[in-house]
């Protein structure tokens, strides 16, 4: 068996108790520790799937002439694994409660590595995309886990140190994707083109799992209670309806098929709130518990994330496609455009725990004003000097905008979970990332559906700016809601 991390009382010098044979390992949140390599695991973990949603951006050009996928196909690869992700997500929170965060992760790595094997190796449109969508529920097994293991096994400043790196490697991940993409489709590694963009994941996964099967401990709830079967129905259905429709209704020319799923969402909707209160008062344990949105800084984080992620989502999406068809790029040329915001978004996030024990929430505002700030300038540098834009024109805005985005996702995971018991830290994880994946595929589905509405009667430059006035309008609406944050932050 793998040697797990080292307990609080081993470290103390205290003999710890050994487990009876067979017997499960409980959860000691008081005595189990994450030791830094065990914590740079599952960060790398975490990577993963972050990366995964927006890497493909980038490849979409070349795996449509490879494969005559057609606009619905592409707009498949992306939602497929957006829809599949989002909506397993919970569900996977509450299973790695139940049976062991280690044991949920270690297969959620081995199978995200045999889903990403046969994405690179689809043969066609239709086989990438039922592959992506099995990669997306095998991201959705794998990613709560990493943030239930970090609230479970870790206390004061290194949770909050903990939460931030988490938070950093949420943003950085998702502009890395592009930047990778690019890289990897432009190199044409042994002729494998997009494909290298999927392969890339297998050799991660297993240093991710050889790595995780030593280093991270097991944890579980102290009280793992049953899954919820109509929740977890009732909650698919709430996503399939709004999300689907929404990233493949314009792609199929809005058919009567997508204009009934949106019809049926907010039915859907109403019949999950209804159902998870119901079997709350019953003393049955929900699959989203109405008590955890009930926690004022539940509540007032994940109303902000939710803007925030379909801002970021339809921003990256916008920028892949209008870089490369506006201004010609190549695949590497856009995702290099991108670097800057990833490495001020990475230092922003590092500097966050401390700056928000010193100023609380108005680090958060800070950070929207300072997003504000550079989506202004980008529109200007756009409006001003295209087509003749370089990668180094970008850069000033995209550095700014990173920063800003870095003091903001970080610290706004840190409160929704500042408050959570940790026996709800699987679910909870499950509901905020939940949360994040929903809205970066809504801002796709809308700010990508305006962007691509608008572009044949406005031209490329025109269609960017409205979709980055578009966003500068959600920022000016996170910056109100950040009013809501606790004041202080623990």
């Amino acid at each position: 068996m793998a040697p797990t991390a080292p307990t609080a009382s081993e470290s103390q010098g205290v003999p710890a108790v050994p487990a009876a044979p067979g017997s499960a390992v409980q959860q000691q949140p008081a005595t189990t520790v994450l030791t830094p390599l065990g914590l740079l695991t599952v960060l790398l973990g975490a990577a993963l799937p972050m990366i995964d949603f927006f890497i493909v951006n980038v490849a979409l050009p070349t795996i449509d002439h490879d494969l005559h996928a057609g606009p619905a196909m592409l707009e498949m690869v992306v939602a497929g694994y957006g829809v599949a992700y989002a909506m397993l997500l919970v569900l996977g929170g509450r299973l790695g409660d139940m049976i062991g965060r280690r044991r949920l992760f270690l297969w959620g790595l081995a199978t995200f590595g045999l889903t990403s094997l046969a994405c690179g190796l689809a043969p066609d449109a239709g086989t990438l995309v039922a592959a992506r969508v099995a990669q997306g529920a095998a991201a959705a097994l794998l990613l709560p886990q990493v943030l239930a293991t970090i609230q479970a096994t870790t206390t004061g400043k290194r949770r909050a140190k903990a939460v931030s790196l988490y938070g950093g490697t949420a943003g950085v991940a998702s502009a890395v994707g592009q930047v990778l993409g690019g890289l990897l489709v432009s190199a044409d590694l042994a002729g494998t083109g997009w494909r290298a963009v999927f392969l890339v994941n297998v050799p991660f996964s297993v240093a991710a799992w050889l790595l995780a099967a030593r280093t991270v401990p097991e944890t579980r709830s102290p009280h793992p209670s049953r899954v919820d079967g109509p929740g977890t129905a009732l909650l698919a259905a709430t996503l399939i309806t709004l999300l689907l429709p929404l990233t493949e209704g314009r792609a199929a020319g809005w058919p009567v098929w997508s204009w009934v799923l949106l019809a049926v969402f907010p039915f859907a909707a109403a019949a999950f709130l209804l159902v998870e209160h119901r079997a709350e008062r019953a003393g049955r344990t929900p699959l989203i518990p109405p008590s955890l949105l009930r926690i004022p800084s539940a509540n007032s984080g994940l109303t902000m994330i939710i803007p925030f992620s379909l801002g970021f989502g339809g921003f990256m999406f916008v920028v892949a496609v209008a870089l490369q068809n506006g201004l010609h790029y190549g695949p590497f040329a856009a995702g290099l455009s991108l670097a800057p915001l990833c490495v001020t978004f990475f230092f922003a996030s590092l500097a966050g725990p401390r700056l928000v024990g010193r100023f609380g929430r108005r680090v958060v505002i800070a950070g929207s004003l300072i997003q504000g700030a550079g989506l202004i300038a980008l529109a200007l540098t756009v409006h001003t000097g295209w087509p003749g834009i370089s990668v180094a024109g970008l850069a000033s805005s995209m550095a700014v905008l990173g920063l800003g985005q870095g003091l903001v996702l970080p610290v706004l995971m840190r409160i929704v979970l500042s408050e959570l018991p940790v026996a709800q830290a699987g679910v909870g994880g499950g509901v905020m990332v939940t949360t994040q994946q929903s809205g970066l595929a809504l801002g796709v589905a809308t700010l990508g559906t305006l962007f691509l509405a608008l572009m044949p009667s406005l031209g490329i430059r025109d269609a960017m700016l409205a979709a980055l006035l578009t966003q500068l309008a959600i920022v000016a609406g996170t910056t109100v809601l950040a009013l809501r944050l606790p004041r202080q932050v623990r």
